[in-house]
């Protein structure tokens, strides 16, 4: 039996075994987790003490043949590809006390992305962070303590959803939320692109990819993020742990040494009874990492091709900022954008090798054409490098998963547009298109077309539901 096909009969004995399993809880309209309703006074429901929810993904990508007169190792390959990724997860929600939460959340991913994940800075699939392994693995995605320090009497009610207990929620609340998770379960949220499960799928899509946010091969960390929640702002900061090199899988213990701090500042509003929000994101990291100037000195002085590795120096700094921004525009339609900038002299370390980003999008319900559980969206994305990570490239330096050994620079521009449809209640499919100028920033190579089909199935099980 080949990997493909192993890897493609546990996708279907993955979808076939938990379909009973539980009962189902309908998912948001637009994909993304509900929004706590305020309430000035508690709810008449009751608060759940716990629930259980299920989630499965499987992406289906491919891309055909493409202009590329020269590629290296680390190079998207010109010839067809067909690759499939699937996750699936648990998530338990505990109520410790009566703000005071327990979350558990076991997952199994595998799969394989185009070229071993490489030859893209803005790659196609978010399930697969930066994995090439196609046998499906268990491990541990989240396991934290989250804790709410209320201040004053007013609430708001928050809705049952994966990693969220129904119930009433301080309003002016200090959070704590520490263990492991990914970072982006609380930074960088945009209400029409965050999640690839249901949303788009492109990396610089749903997070912001000139963010290099610390996390292992799998996009998961341990650390700490602490919320100041008002009724209009909140203000967040986390600090977590750094992967020992780029792209690994062990985290760096010297925390006092090398570690990711990230700070962000969220205002919501409401423009024209319409809600909308804007986010500033600012972060540095510490890391044994290395510098695209020095490696090219040193290059020159040996007479050897750059190799930013050689350059690692303990506790070096890479930082930058972004913004989020989403506006509802109707009940049915609502825009979204994301910027993004970092130093761009060191090396890419954790996510992906974006150095400049400009991107945004629409996304559509499909209430007009009855069809209010349909999602359709479209975006357009640019990413950049700062002129010493081009010139490094250009000399056939290698990078987080981009270098063809040598360049022509251009920006990657990648338009994606997606139809989500909900085919009964918990199963979802979604057809996707990807138009990738300049991959890895490289105008001699491409464009590359992309097309996905993701299957989603979610269920949900609430402690009156298992009496």
């Amino acid at each position: 039996m080949t990997v493909r096909s192993a890897a493609t009969g546990a996708i279907l004995i993955f979808f076939i075994l938990s379909a009973p399993a539980t009962a189902q809880i309908p998912a948001p309209i637009d994909g993304a987790s509900p929004e706590p309703s305020p309430t000035s006074s508690g709810s008449e429901t009751p608060p759940e003490r716990w629930n259980l929810y299920y989630q499965a993904t499987s992406i289906g990508d491919y891309h055909g043949t493409f202009i590329s007169p020269y590629q290296s190792p680390q190079s998207l390959q010109d010839y067809p590809e067909r690759d499939v990724s699937l996750t699936s997860t648990l998530f338990f929600t505990y109520r410790l006390e009566q703000n005071t939460f327990l979350i558990f959340d076991p997952e199994i991913a595998g799969g394989r992305g185009f070229s071993g994940v490489n030859g893209i800075a803005d790659q196609p699939n978010g399930e697969i962070p930066r994995v090439a392994a196609a046998t499906p693995k268990p491990y541990i995605a989240r396991l934290l303590i989250q804790h709410d320090f209320g201040f004053g009497s007013e609430v708001e009610h928050q809705e049952t959803d994966e990693n969220q207990l129904e119930g009433d929620r301080p309003m002016n609340r200090y959070s704590i939320y520490a263990g492991r998770f990914t970072v982006t379960d609380y930074l960088d949220n945009n209400n029409y692109s965050h999640d690839p499960r249901s949303q788009f799928m492109a990396w610089a899509v749903m997070y912001n990819g000139a963010w290099d946010y610390p996390a292992d091969t799998r996009g998961y960390t341990w650390g700490i993020v602490q919320e100041l929640h008002t009724r209009a702002w909140s203000f967040r900061y986390g600090i977590v742990a750094e992967p020992q090199v780029a792209n690994g899988s062990v985290f760096d213990r010297r925390l006092f040494r090398d570690h990711g701090q990230v700070w962000e500042a969220e205002r919501r509003y409401a423009f024209r009874k319409r809600e909308g929000a804007i986010r500033l994101l600012a972060y540095d990291n510490r890391e044994e990492g290395g510098n695209y100037g020095e490696a090219l000195q040193l290059a020159a002085a040996t007479r050897a091709t750059p190799d930013v590795n050689l350059t690692d120096h303990v506790g070096t700094l890479k930082y930058g900022t972004g913004i989020s921004f989403d506006q509802a525009i109707s009940n049915d339609i609502g825009v979204f954008t994301r910027l993004g900038w970092n130093d761009g002299k060191t090396q890419s370390f954790a996510f992906t090798a974006i150095d400049r980003l400009a991107g945004g999008g629409v996304s559509i319900k499909g209430t007009r054409w009855h069809r209010r559980y349909d999602v359709a969206g479209t975006s357009f994305t640019a990413g950049g490098l700062s002129a010493v990570h081009r010139e490094y490239l250009a000399a056939g330096g290698l990078d987080f998963l981009i270098g063809d050994g040598r360049l022509n620079y251009a920006p990657e521009y990648v338009w994606e547009s997606f139809y989500n449809a909900r085919l009964f209640p918990g199963f979802f499919t979604t057809f996707d298109i990807q138009r990738d100028t300049n991959p890895a920033y490289n105008h001699d190579r491409g464009p590359v077309m992309i097309y996905s089909i993701r299957l989603h199935l979610e269920l949900g099980l609430k402690p009156w539901q298992a009496r």
